[in-house]
């Protein structure tokens, strides 16, 4: 039942979101995202700061459920240094993806 309710709000925010933005601005585009006063440019960047570090976090952990053994515990407790060079790189490459996703 929690699958399907993650499925769902997965498909909801994937797939119907963009549809609402658009219908929201006017002129039926999404508009630009350039910030016009300097507390909105600190805004949008508090905004995307942790949007990417959320996504980064969430890119880690199916990273983590999706390989055999349990990589966080491999680093923390038993201090494996290649584990945490993979861990690092998974990081990474999820904070390039995001980030271009974020530039467009």
């Amino acid at each position: 039942m929690f699958k399907e309710k993650m499925k769902t709000l997965v498909a909801g925010l994937l797939f119907t979101l963009p549809a609402r933005i658009q219908a929201e601005v006017p002129g039926g585009t999404a508009g630009d995202w350039h910030a016009k006063t300097l507390w909105e440019a600190l805004l949008y960047t508090v905004l995307f700061a942790l949007v990417g570090i959320v996504l980064s976090i969430v890119g880690y952990k199916i990273f983590d459920l999706a390989t055999p053994g349990d990589l966080h515990r491999e680093i923390i407790e038993n201090k494996n240094l290649p584990a945490a060079m993979i861990g690092a790189a998974v990081i990474i490459g999820t904070c390039i993806l995001v980030a271009a996703a974020i530039i467009g």
